[in-house]
């Protein structure tokens, strides 16, 4: 049995990396984010990504520099010099998994995204997907994994296999994505939802009008999107989608 997204992540709008603000001290991702999200009642995106020794970060980009004064690659530092890394408008370190997911405490749903740790989408992935289902083994919330590359979603299935699980799909144009173009075709008619076990899939919100999106709410997939920035594209992506992911605003 597949398992379905918890009724909690279809009624309250979803936050992108948390409801962060830079300039009002809130980066993404972080715990102070975190709880402006809970605060207000809203579901909570986040990303996740590896560090030296294992452990589940949750931060969005394969590099330090954007969102820290740190530069060079996540992956090459451990948790403990992690967490001492302040993130960029607050004193926060980079946060893990465990620790967010305490604070959260299922006052509201989570939706991790597992980042790419192949760079091609390809199969060279599994100890991301195993610190995360190590993390989930004691958490009570509603939660749900999700992930750009098909083959976390499969582990994640062999790991967690009653967590609810989701492709996060998109457009794929070639000018927005590092990937061989042949791999960017392969992914954008989403060929892999049934092969994965996924029940939901997040979808780019430009592109919601995509005819294999229609088909497999159809067939009764759950359809979230990502990215809304404003009360107009969120009114235009609701008469699609089953709900938003937002940022900038208070959806």
């Amino acid at each position: 049995m597949i398992p379905k997204l918890n009724v909690a992540f279809l009624d309250a709008p979803i936050t992108h990396r948390a409801l962060h603000n830079a300039t009002e001290g809130r980066p993404e991702n972080s715990r102070t984010a975190i709880r402006a999200a809970i605060s207000h009642g809203y579901a909570i995106e986040i990303d996740v990504q590896l560090s030296a020794d294992n452990q589940a970060m949750v931060f969005h980009d394969y590099t330090l520099d954007r969102l820290t004064a740190a530069s060079g690659r996540l992956r090459s530092l451990s948790l403990v010099d992690l967490l001492k890394i302040r993130l960029n408008g607050c004193d926060e370190g980079i946060p893990a998994l465990p620790e967010i997911l305490e604070i959260v405490s299922g006052q509201v749903p989570v939706v991790i995204e597992l980042k790419d740790q192949d760079g091609a989408m390809g199969p060279k992935i599994g100890p991301l997907e195993a610190a995360i289902a190590d993390t989930l083994e004691q958490y009570k919330g509603p939660v749900a994994v999700m992930s750009f590359n098909p083959h976390s979603v499969t582990r994640m299935a062999e790991l967690c296999p009653c967590v609810p699980r989701g492709l996060v799909t998109s457009e794929y144009a070639y000018s927005d994505w590092p990937l061989p173009v042949a791999i960017c075709d392969h992914l954008r008619e989403i060929p892999d939802y049934d092969r994965v076990g996924a029940s939901f899939i997040s979808h780019e919100v430009t592109d919601l009008a995509r005819g294999r999106v229609a088909e497999l709410k159809r067939a009764g997939a759950d359809v979230l999107c990502w990215t809304v920035k404003s009360p107009e594209v969120e009114a235009e992506a609701l008469e699609i989608a089953d709900n938003i992911t937002f940022e900038g605003y208070l959806a």
